[in-house]
């Protein structure tokens, strides 16, 4: 009854379009279904794929395997997601982030498997007290309570402050990130999941995973809300 006498008085609206939508929802479905779903990717970096095969890999992880055992990624990076994420990273719009998170728990892979954590890609102190929070952490919050898996934010930091890598390119990237991670397993982990919003060239992602298994977990996935296409 409260939600109705709330819904009467404020009509759910949605964020992107601005019609009335549904109770309980600020994106509706006509929005949300603009979302592409990355369902044709490559089971190691998440690479959107032109065709569909079980368990395929790109050409590029098959020349050079990534550090990490499999990845996945929601959505692919392209409007209107992509200005949701912009207004969340650099806008505050923190209320886009439980939308989001929202949107990809709709997508899960199915685990087989329970991981230990989820870790966010960690910001570097300097960057987190700008910003005032991590992206990375806000969205995950509903994929980890949707799985009842805990998110550890405390055993990995990044060490060495660097310059915005969507500022640079692939070389520049692999430059700029190396060895900017610390990983520390007291907690004696064997199988991680590292969330980041959105995988670009996979510089940030592959230092990280390295930083992780120099430590001993036998296994890291990589989970992304959104991933660039080629």
């Amino acid at each position: 009854m409260l939600t109705r006498i709330i819904d009467a008085i404020y009509p759910p609206t949605c964020v992107l379009c601005g019609k009335h939508g549904q109770s309980g929802r600020d994106l509706c479905h006509a929005c949300e279904n603009d979302f592409i779903v990355n369902q044709h990717a490559c089971g190691r970096c998440a690479l959107p794929l032109s065709f569909h095969l079980a368990g395929a890999i790109c050409g590029e992880c098959l020349h050079s395997p990534p550090s990490q055992h499999q990845a996945w990624s929601a959505f692919v990076y392209a409007q209107p997601l992509e200005w949701m994420i912009q207004q969340l990273k650099f806008n505050a719009k923190m209320g886009f982030a439980h939308i989001l998170g929202q949107a990809a728990s709709h997508y899960l892979p199915v685990l087989e498997t329970t991981p230990d954590c989820i870790i966010p890609v960690p910001l570097h102190p300097k960057r987190q007290q700008q910003r005032g929070y991590n992206q990375a952490h806000e969205l995950v919050k509903p994929l980890a309570r949707h799985l009842d898996i805990s998110i550890d934010s405390r055993s990995c930091w990044r060490e060495k402050y660097t310059s915005a890598q969507s500022d640079l390119d692939a070389k520049q990237r692999r430059k700029n990130i190396r060895n900017a991670f610390k990983f520390d397993n007291s907690q004696q982990y064997d199988y991680v999941i590292v969330f980041d919003d959105v995988i670009t060239t996979g510089s940030t992602i592959a230092e990280l995973v390295n930083a992780i298994k120099k430590q001993g977990v036998k296994r890291v996935d990589v989970w992304s809300l959104a991933r660039v296409a080629k």
